[in-house]
């Protein structure tokens, strides 16, 4: 498509704009002929003004944190619970606030949530229908469902109250973030994967994004019903891993690549040893003979990184029928394709690409990346005996992600 039919296909259309017709409000003042219009009515307060619900529940949950056991192991999540709901009930009493019933059990669920969760983000995780949950900074969070992003209402108090969910989220797996280490990468306990990022390189405050898991992998069955592909395409992709060719998935950021690959690796057989290796495990392999590993960023010194090539390197010293990498980056594209090309047929992978070809193209640019001095036509000629297939997948303008292209590597 040339550029000037992107532009064009891109270009909303142009509805004329109109300002509606307001009905008059009866005894409303008319303006004069040529005179400006009257002023709003202004609205006054009849009685003292009512504390609004987030006021109470902040002053609630101060009180109710004051009062909580110094020595209450939070691990217990039962007797943290009971405790929570014996101190609520009390300042409730003692402050003689006048709460229906739907504002006390949603107060208590937000400050549970607060005191052993990860405050307001709770219930968007809760909700299965939300893949992403996206924090701009405390006033503005963001969601996607069904591959379309929603502004949510949900807000933090202050920059703090984010960065002390940040803290909560990385402080099980002993990371760190601060204005030396303002980036970080984790994993909530169910295996969704969390980015944070923190002024001053984030100018609207600290900044979250969660990608969830899915508890139950998605299957052949549910990406044909999403119309991801056809059921003659899946044959098709069960035959190619069923005949061990070496597969890459690409695709842009968001498009599905690691669900793709997910069941592109349920058709493996059963009897053989997967090695699989990701900077953040998400794959779900119902295999029995099954290894996964994870790199390790630096530590708070700066040490121990072990990244994905290394992992790579070494996987090929454990055995394996097959290993896939869920997503090459840089360097470790030239260990997997070695892999691919030294009897471990069958290994897969994903890249970030527009299209097949650009992901050929990409693959050579992070060969170079691994600092090898090898000319261009090599780096090509590799990867083609290496990759038999590339399958690529896109996420349309109305949020559904497809799978565009099966392209043999030749």
């Amino acid at each position: 498509m040339s550029l000037l039919k992107r532009i064009e296909s891109a270009r909303p259309g142009s509805a004329p704009s109109t300002t509606p017709n307001l009905p008059a409000v009866p005894g409303a003042p008319t303006p004069p002929p040529g005179g400006p219009p009257p002023s709003a009515p202004r609205l006054m307060s009849q009685g003292p003004v009512r504390e609004s619900f987030r006021d109470v529940k902040f002053r609630v949950q101060s009180r109710v944190i004051q009062d909580l056991d110094p020595k209450l192991d939070l691990s217990n999540q039962v007797e943290v619970r009971r405790q929570i709901e014996e101190n609520f009930g009390r300042v409730i009493d003692e402050e003689g606030l006048a709460l229906t019933r739907a504002e006390r059990v949603r107060m208590l669920e937000q400050i549970t949530d607060e005191i052993i969760g990860l405050g307001p983000l709770e219930p968007l995780l809760r909700d299965e229908s939300i893949s992403e949950v996206m924090v701009n900074g405390p006033r503005q969070v963001y969601i996607e469902r069904s591959g379309k992003l929603e502004l949510t209402n949900v807000v933090f108090q202050n920059d703090d109250h984010v960065m002390r969910i940040i803290d909560r989220i990385i402080a099980p797996i002993g990371r760190r973030i601060d204005e030396s280490s303002p980036m970080v990468d984790a994993r909530l306990t169910d295996g969704s994967r969390v980015n944070a990022i923190i002024p001053p390189l984030s100018l609207v405050g600290p900044v979250i994004t969660i990608r969830k898991f899915s508890a139950s992998p998605f299957t052949v069955e549910d990406l044909v019903r999403f119309g991801t592909a056809t059921p003659d395409m899946f044959e098709f992709l069960r035959a190619c891993v069923g005949a061990r060719l070496n597969v890459f998935v690409s695709g842009g950021t968001g498009s599905g690549k690691t669900t793709t690959l997910n069941v592109l690796s349920s058709f493996i057989p059963n009897d053989e040893r997967i090695v699989t290796i990701e900077d953040a495990a998400e794959l779900q392999l119902r295999q029995e003979h099954v290894v996964t590993l994870e790199s390790r960023p630096p530590n708070i010194e700066g040490k121990g990184a072990i990244p994905i090539r290394e992992l790579v390197r070494n996987s090929l010293r454990m055995r394996p029928d097959r290993v896939i990498v869920g997503e090459c980056r840089s360097g470790e594209a030239l260990d997997m394709l070695q892999a691919m090309n030294t009897g471990h047929d069958g290994s897969m992978s994903t890249g970030h690409a527009n299209s097949p070809r650009d992901m050929l193209s990409r693959l050579e640019t992070m060969v170079l990346m691994a600092g090898v001095d090898l000319p261009v036509r090599a780096i090509r000629e590799q990867i083609a005996s290496a990759v038999d297939l590339i399958v690529h997948q896109a996420r349309l303008k109305d949020g559904t992600r497809r799978i565009t292209n099966i392209t043999e590597v030749q």
